[in-house]
């Protein structure tokens, strides 16, 4: 026969098994605690940026003031389409995608700006930088070999990360506290669903109905 189920009953269920519950909340915590800290190799990131700048986008001493160094609009629209070009440029460039050494490396372009970033993600953080400032570097001898005109240098160098950005430890920690509480509510309510043992006079009359008018004490657990 089988069990009816109401709100109140799952309560009174997860209520009679909250040590096991919490037990294994705990557990799946630990578990991935573990999995995170010792486990998961920690990813390192960082960055260096470049700027290019095209002095050929306008005529008639419109553009570049050489005086005072001031750029005007009309140039920063021309260097930022070169700054688009130099990014196919980067990415497709054998010279370039040579430096990778097994990291991942991205190569983005500020949008409406002349300012490149190479970004660099690895598991060694001294390797990480390294590779963002040779980047910076071979991206000046590839432009200078590509294009007759503009300029091209280095804002920011790349610094060696301190601290891994992945994994989160806290976080995978949670997720397994939240998944063990999950898996051991689920469980406890399918044990009591198939458990067909009569454990109180409820459960008779709920399962047969069947009402209750006597019962033998268990003299030997009471004594």
């Amino acid at each position: 026969m089988t069990k009816n189920v109401t709100v109140q009953k799952i309560i009174g269920i997860l209520l009679h098994r909250m040590k096991f519950i919490i037990l294994s909340a705990i557990v799946m915590g630990l578990l991935f605690f573990m999995y995170s800290k010792f486990i998961v190799a920690p990813m390192y990131s960082t960055s260096s940026m470049i700027y290019v700048q095209n002095y050929n986008a306008s005529k008639n001493g419109v553009g570049v003031n050489e005086e005072n160094q001031k750029m005007y609009s009309s140039d920063i629209n021309a260097s930022s389409s070169l700054a688009n070009i130099c990014v196919i440029l980067f990415k497709n460039s054998d010279e370039m995608t040579s430096l990778y050494d097994g990291c991942n490396v991205d190569v983005q372009v500020t949008d409406g700006t002349f300012f490149i970033t190479f970004s660099v993600n690895g598991t060694d953080p001294q390797k990480c930088a390294n590779i963002a400032n040779q980047l910076a570097e071979e991206a000046q001898n590839v432009f200078s070999n590509r294009f007759a005109y503009g300029k091209i240098g280095v804002i920011r160098q790349a610094q060696v990360p301190v601290a891994p950005y992945s994994p989160n430890n806290m976080k995978n920690t949670g997720l397994g506290l939240i998944i063990g509480l999950v898996a051991a509510c689920i469980i406890s309510i399918l044990l009591e669903l198939i458990d067909s043992t009569i454990k109180a006079d409820d459960d008779i009359q709920e399962m047969y109905g069947i009402s209750v008018f006597a019962e033998i004490p268990d003299f030997e657990n009471q004594g």
